[in-house]
Protein backbone atom coordinates (compact mmCIF):
# COMPACT_ATOMS: atom_id res chain seq x y z
CA UNK A 1 0.00 0.00 0.00
CA UNK A 2 2.93 2.70 0.65
CA UNK A 3 3.96 2.16 -2.77
CA UNK A 4 1.16 2.92 -4.27
CA UNK A 5 0.79 5.88 -1.88
CA UNK A 6 4.18 7.40 -3.04
CA UNK A 7 3.08 6.48 -6.61
CA UNK A 8 -0.30 8.20 -6.40
CA UNK A 9 0.75 11.47 -5.04
CA UNK A 10 4.01 11.43 -7.31
CA UNK A 11 1.15 11.42 -10.48
CA UNK A 12 -0.56 14.19 -8.77
CA UNK A 13 2.45 16.08 -8.16
CA UNK A 14 3.41 15.84 -11.84
CA UNK A 15 0.08 16.70 -12.41
CA UNK A 16 -0.01 19.81 -10.87
CA UNK A 17 3.40 20.75 -12.44
CA UNK A 18 2.12 20.46 -15.91
CA UNK A 19 -1.00 22.35 -15.30
CA UNK A 20 1.05 25.09 -13.92
CA UNK A 21 -0.37 28.76 -13.47
CA UNK A 22 -0.20 31.97 -15.60
CA UNK A 23 1.16 34.88 -15.11
CA UNK A 24 1.97 38.84 -16.07
CA UNK A 25 4.30 36.97 -17.57
CA UNK A 26 2.85 34.90 -19.58
CA UNK A 27 0.18 37.58 -21.29
CA UNK A 28 3.50 39.85 -22.58
CA UNK A 29 4.98 36.46 -23.91
CA UNK A 30 1.39 35.95 -25.59
CA UNK A 31 1.02 39.57 -27.01
CA UNK A 32 5.18 39.72 -28.38
CA UNK A 33 3.85 35.94 -30.31
CA UNK A 34 1.10 37.82 -31.73
CA UNK A 35 -1.78 36.63 -29.88
CA UNK A 36 -4.46 38.12 -28.33
CA UNK A 37 -7.52 40.23 -29.68
CA UNK A 38 -7.26 43.58 -31.92
CA UNK A 39 -9.79 45.95 -32.77
CA UNK A 40 -9.80 49.94 -34.23
CA UNK A 41 -11.72 52.40 -32.34
CA UNK A 42 -12.63 55.42 -33.31
CA UNK A 43 -11.33 57.44 -30.61
CA UNK A 44 -7.75 58.86 -29.80
CA UNK A 45 -5.22 56.99 -27.13
CA UNK A 46 -6.22 59.22 -24.19
CA UNK A 47 -9.62 58.45 -24.39
CA UNK A 48 -8.46 54.48 -25.51
CA UNK A 49 -6.48 54.49 -22.33
CA UNK A 50 -9.00 55.65 -20.07
CA UNK A 51 -11.63 53.19 -21.45
CA UNK A 52 -9.34 50.14 -21.48
CA UNK A 53 -8.99 50.87 -17.48
CA UNK A 54 -12.58 51.26 -17.12
CA UNK A 55 -13.39 48.51 -18.68
CA UNK A 56 -10.78 46.46 -16.42
CA UNK A 57 -12.61 47.99 -13.54
CA UNK A 58 -15.86 47.16 -15.20
CA UNK A 59 -15.25 43.56 -14.97
CA UNK A 60 -13.57 43.20 -11.11
CA UNK A 61 -9.65 43.55 -11.84
CA UNK A 62 -7.36 43.83 -9.02
CA UNK A 63 -4.92 46.85 -8.53
CA UNK A 64 -3.98 47.69 -12.79
CA UNK A 65 -0.48 48.11 -13.66
CA UNK A 66 0.34 51.12 -16.30
CA UNK A 67 3.48 51.66 -18.59
CA UNK A 68 1.48 53.86 -20.42
CA UNK A 69 4.72 54.80 -21.46
CA UNK A 70 5.67 51.84 -23.65
CA UNK A 71 1.43 51.66 -24.35
CA UNK A 72 0.31 48.58 -22.20
CA UNK A 73 -1.19 48.00 -18.61
CA UNK A 74 -1.67 44.63 -16.76
CA UNK A 75 -3.58 43.30 -14.07
CA UNK A 76 -5.47 40.33 -13.00
CA UNK A 77 -8.76 39.43 -11.20
CA UNK A 78 -8.90 36.75 -8.03
CA UNK A 79 -10.56 33.83 -8.15
CA UNK A 80 -14.26 33.25 -7.76
CA UNK A 81 -17.06 30.58 -7.41
CA UNK A 82 -15.92 29.54 -10.85
CA UNK A 83 -12.61 30.51 -11.67
CA UNK A 84 -9.20 30.96 -10.05
CA UNK A 85 -9.26 34.28 -11.45
CA UNK A 86 -7.23 35.43 -14.78
CA UNK A 87 -4.46 37.48 -16.00
CA UNK A 88 -4.91 39.94 -18.29
CA UNK A 89 -3.27 43.23 -20.54
CA UNK A 90 -4.44 45.84 -22.95
CA UNK A 91 -2.06 47.94 -25.33
CA UNK A 92 -3.08 50.80 -26.58
CA UNK A 93 -1.32 52.25 -29.74
CA UNK A 94 -2.41 55.04 -32.45
CA UNK A 95 -4.16 53.83 -35.79
CA UNK A 96 -4.16 57.20 -37.71
CA UNK A 97 -6.11 60.32 -36.85
CA UNK A 98 -8.22 60.02 -34.02
CA UNK A 99 -8.29 56.41 -34.26
CA UNK A 100 -6.49 53.66 -31.55
CA UNK A 101 -5.78 49.99 -32.35
CA UNK A 102 -6.43 47.99 -28.86
CA UNK A 103 -4.81 44.73 -28.29
CA UNK A 104 -6.01 42.99 -25.30
CA UNK A 105 -4.58 39.33 -23.74
CA UNK A 106 -6.07 37.53 -21.41
CA UNK A 107 -5.56 33.97 -19.76
CA UNK A 108 -7.10 32.26 -17.41
CA UNK A 109 -4.68 32.07 -14.18
CA UNK A 110 -5.12 27.88 -13.97
CA UNK A 111 -5.06 26.82 -17.43
CA UNK A 112 -7.44 23.44 -16.57
CA UNK A 113 -9.96 26.30 -15.28
CA UNK A 114 -13.30 25.76 -17.74
CA UNK A 115 -14.11 29.18 -16.89
CA UNK A 116 -12.63 33.08 -16.47
CA UNK A 117 -13.31 36.32 -15.13
CA UNK A 118 -12.89 38.21 -18.48
CA UNK A 119 -12.20 36.88 -21.80
CA UNK A 120 -10.70 39.04 -24.82
CA UNK A 121 -14.11 38.85 -26.32
CA UNK A 122 -16.43 40.50 -22.89
CA UNK A 123 -13.26 42.83 -22.90
CA UNK A 124 -13.94 44.41 -26.71
CA UNK A 125 -17.85 44.15 -26.36
CA UNK A 126 -17.26 47.06 -23.10
CA UNK A 127 -14.75 48.77 -24.48
CA UNK A 128 -17.04 49.45 -27.82
CA UNK A 129 -19.95 49.99 -25.83
CA UNK A 130 -17.89 52.51 -24.03
CA UNK A 131 -16.58 54.08 -27.15
CA UNK A 132 -20.26 54.42 -27.37
CA UNK A 133 -21.35 56.39 -24.35
CA UNK A 134 -17.83 58.76 -25.00
CA UNK A 135 -19.40 59.36 -28.67
CA UNK A 136 -22.40 60.46 -27.39
CA UNK A 137 -21.01 62.34 -25.02
CA UNK A 138 -21.80 61.00 -22.00
CA UNK A 139 -19.42 59.99 -19.01
CA UNK A 140 -18.11 56.30 -18.30
CA UNK A 141 -20.29 54.94 -15.71
CA UNK A 142 -18.26 53.26 -12.41
CA UNK A 143 -20.67 49.92 -13.78
CA UNK A 144 -21.02 48.49 -16.63
CA UNK A 145 -23.58 49.55 -19.10
CA UNK A 146 -26.48 46.71 -19.78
Amino acid sequence: MGQRTATGCALIIALLGLVGCSTLGDVMREKDQGGGTVHVYPVDTDQAWKIAMTVFRWEGSDAIEEHRDQGYMLTSSGMNFVSAGAVMGAWVEPAGQGQSKVTVVTKRRMAINLATTLTETTFQKRFAQAVALVKAGQPLPLTPPE
